[in-house]
């Protein structure tokens, strides 16, 4: 495994196709999913020749935390389905590379559970699934658990249309009828390795950190039906806050105006995203986003960025570009999918790695000294 296409390809023959297509596809046409990669294409580097860096260092720091690298482990749902570890893995996974990760409110393992694994930061990712008092239950959890950010997804209004996921069955699958599971049947069939896997598991799991009074935790769902009465408005901002006084991460975001308004809100930090290109399409690829949001900030908000992440040169990139640090996604799932918690550790290696060469052929020793005099940027950027 020596890049992250390569795990990609792995993932593949081990999942079923619902199961890899959930992870890899995006919103319909899925223009903005190729175009977060390619704009990093864009960005061309400008390195400082005949400088050997014999000390370097990676660390940085994010919302008061040091970090010992600048690429934090995404939120993404149903991480139990691609593997049984699922968000155990992940935990553990940044927590021995230094870095942060983000839970999931749609997770198969208890928040409290990922806590006890961890060895890092943890940050929680707040849908409202189960309306307002379900939502501050889980305040209560985080809190009590030791989560020290919370972040609120604000691109969600509706669940975009993900074309993969309704061939595949998706729905049918996880909540229909025996007669209506039958057309999809055979992908799971012709994968036993992970049918197994999931067997020892207990079948299917629960939303464990949806917790509806009466009800106990939500059972696993289509994505669809879990962010159908979830949207969050600004006017929400007001009662999280009294809920949450830690630092409040408002991810979503792709222009200025919706960067100041967060900043309003009480935003610490944006994460600049188009939700890896599952929600809206046709959006703007993040990298192409992030010079405006930064400029809006004004130092007022620190800011992230996500989407199309897949070698540490793109890090590299978004740090030159203004961001405090990276979200990773699909670049650990796919190491999820291919292998369970060693390939969620290949990944972050392969990444941490490139960064690192990348950082010694720049010239560049630390993330402090990394800025837009690195890259060439098009005009039409800035």
């Amino acid at each position: 495994m020596i890049n992250i296409a390569d795990l990609r390809r792995l993932a593949q023959r081990r999942l079923p196709k619902l199961v890899f297509d959930y992870l890899d596809g995006a919103a319909e046409a899925e223009v903005t999913l190729r175009e977060n990669c390619r704009a990093f294409e864009e960005v061309t580097f400008r390195p400082r020749q005949a400088v050997v860096v014999r000390e370097l260092n990676l660390r940085t720091k994010i919302l008061g935390v040091e970090l010992a690298f600048p690429g934090l482990l995404a939120p993404i749902g149903y991480s139990r389905m691609i593997h049984p570890e699922g968000e155990l893995a992940a935990a553990r996974a940044a927590g021995e590379f230094g870095t942060t990760f983000i839970l999931s409110t749609i997770s198969g393992h208890k928040l409290e559970k990922v806590q006890e694994v961890s060895r890092g930061p943890l940050w929680y990712q707040l849908y409202l699934v189960g309306g307002q008092a379900v939502a501050e239950a889980a305040i209560e959890r985080i809190k009590a658990a030791g989560y020290t950010g919370l972040v609120i997804t604000v691109d969600t209004a509706v669940a975009g249309m993900r074309e993969r996921d309704p061939r595949n069955g998706m729905k049918q699958l996880l909540s229909g009828s025996l007669l209506k599971k039958l057309p999809y049947v055979s992908q799971v069939l012709s994968h036993p390795g992970w049918l197994y896997a999931h067997w020892r598991d207990g079948g299917m799991p629960k939303l464990e950190n949806i917790v509806v009074p009466g009800q106990g935790p939500l059972p696993l769902i289509d994505v669809s039906a879990a962010l159908a009465d979830s949207a969050v408005e600004w006017k929400d901002f007001a009662w999280i806050r009294k809920a949450w006084s830690g630092p409040l991460i408002v991810k979503g975001v792709l222009t200025g105006d919706d960067a100041r308004r967060s900043i309003d809100e009480g935003a610490s930090a944006v994460v600049v995203s188009n939700h890896g290109g599952r929600q809206l399409d046709g959006v703007s690829a993040t990298l192409r986003a992030l010079p405006e949001v930064v400029a809006a900030a004004s130092q007022q908000a620190e800011v992230l960025m996500d989407g199309g992440i897949r070698r540490g040169a793109d890090i590299v990139k978004a740090l030159c570009l203004g961001a405090r640090g990276v979200l990773i996604g699909r670049a650990y799932g796919y190491g999820l999918g291919a292998a369970g918690y060693p390939g969620v550790v290949r990944a972050m290696t392969i990444l941490r790695e490139d960064v690192e060469r990348t950082m010694r052929l720049l010239g560049c020793a630390s993330m402090e000294q990394l800025d837009s005099s690195f890259v060439n940027v098009p005009g039409a950027w800035r």
